[in-house]
């Protein structure tokens, strides 16, 4: 089943292209977000990020998963 935090996880990271970020917006660690992620990633049996050590930018997965947060204000 998936919680909130996970797709909340997923939202800020793609709203803001950094686990970093995304972890200070919803009072968590960097590792707890990359772990939602993960989990949520298992779920649905696809990649929804790419990860360089300092920014994480959606999949075409990813992007179809949460359109408008492929595209960030």
């Amino acid at each position: 089943m998936l919680s909130f935090d996970l797709l909340a996880s997923f939202a800020s990271a793609a709203r803001h292209g950094s686990l970093a970020k995304a972890a200070r917006e919803l009072g968590l660690t960097p590792s707890a977000v990359a772990k939602n992620i993960a989990r949520l990633e298992l779920h649905a049996g696809v990649r929804l990020f790419y990860r360089t050590t300092r920014h994480v930018t959606l999949s075409p997965d990813g992007a179809r998963v949460c359109p408008l947060s492929a595209h960030p204000r």
